[in-house]
């Protein structure tokens, strides 16, 4: 895609503008420096979007229940499984939510497990711990001992139905690396699908000087809606000096990540062979977006690997959270249901 193209991404969506036109400013993720108060913002942005996808015919089951990690602590996992059960399993969905590393809960993602189960699928939704708490590298390590940790039989999946691993945003970083330690370990039964919803995949500190002419997106989507470069650096950087307004302000960053880490990085794993198909959903307005773009080529161009991609264009980050009643986010629940359907149909 030339650099045209990609900047042509970023124009604002016609109904988006409209429906910003005479609204009060967009509260986005930068939106309070109290992180429990963003923290707070989020969760009730996701009920939201849950509200906005409930149906009055309930098809599911959910129940919580902890899961150890390495360090002899635990966690929650959430199980989303359909009423009606098949004696020969189901399709399972191991999920990361989003939430910049900090941010998010297992009720982030409700609305998309739910989807899953639609499809017949149990989703194993993922509350991994957060930093500043728990900084790098203690996500990525939860999230990858959360995988290998699921005792699928128990569950009632049946990997030969599909297993696939998924995550938004942040979460679908952590899926990328997750996926990665599980091929480099050899682990069975093998994944058959990635879902990664608007990922990040590459710091830029990090990024490979042979991407920089197709990586735009963090400098023209940097005063973007809902995620912009101050909500990033708040949310990963160490101290930083930007200017906002005009102002010199420092802020700490919260996750703390080695740059050039593949833990952190993924695109710089030194090698993507093997990886399982990828449904990605990139949106044009976002500061991540050629990462998700970037990394969708390497895997189809230099690996082979089958990919399917959805871009939205001129829509920002997780629009669909924050616009639930959109048709722009209407669009986009169906298009995640193609998608899903798409992997289910890979591991066949």
């Amino acid at each position: 895609m030339s650099a045209e193209s990609l900047l042509a991404l970023g124009n604002m969506d016609s109904e988006l503008s409209e429906l910003i036109k005479d609204a009060p400013p967009v509260k986005g993720l930068d939106s309070a420096e109290d992180l429990f108060k963003l923290r707070e913002h989020l969760a009730a942005m996701k009920r939201s979007l849950s509200a906005a996808n409930f149906t009055e015919q309930i098809s599911y089951v959910e129940a919580d229940r902890e899961i150890p990690m390495r360090d002899g602590k635990s966690i929650a996992i959430r199980i989303h499984s359909p009423k009606s059960r098949q004696e020969d399993g189901h399709p399972g969905l191991v999920l990361y939510h989003g939430g910049g590393f900090a941010l998010g809960s297992l009720d982030n993602e409700v609305a998309l497990c739910r989807k899953w189960t639609d499809l017949g699928g149990i989703a194993v939704n993922v509350d991994y711990r957060l930093a500043p708490e728990n900084p790098f590298p203690v996500p990525g390590n939860d999230a990858y001992d959360a995988l290998t940790a699921t005792h699928l039989e128990e569950l009632g999946i049946n990997p030969e139905k599909g297993f696939i691993v998924g995550g938004v945003s942040a979460g679908a970083n952590l899926a990328i690396v997750a996926s990665h330690l599980y091929r480099d370990n050899g682990i069975s039964p093998p994944l058959t699908g990635q879902y990664l919803s608007v990922p990040t995949i590459c710091d830029p500190e990090g990024l490979p000087s042979k991407y920089k002419n197709v990586y735009l997106s963090r400098e023209q989507n940097k005063d973007s809606l809902i995620l912009n470069q101050t909500s990033i650096d708040l949310f990963e950087g160490w101290s930083v000096w930007i200017d906002i307004y005009a102002l010199t302000k420092l802020l700490a960053g919260l996750y703390k990540p080695d740059p050039r880490s593949p833990l952190r990085s993924p695109l710089l794993f030194p090698s993507h062979k093997d990886l399982p198909p990828a449904y990605f959903q990139v949106c044009g307005a976002d500061p991540l977006r050629d990462e998700g773009l970037i990394y969708e080529k390497v895997l189809r161009e230099d690996y082979g690997i089958k990919t399917r991609l959805d871009i939205f264009p001129g829509l920002p980050h997780g629009f669909w959270t924050w616009f639930p009643r959109a048709e722009f986010s209407k669009k986009f629940q169906d298009k995640t249901r193609e998608g899903l359907k798409w992997l289910l149909e890979q591991s066949g």
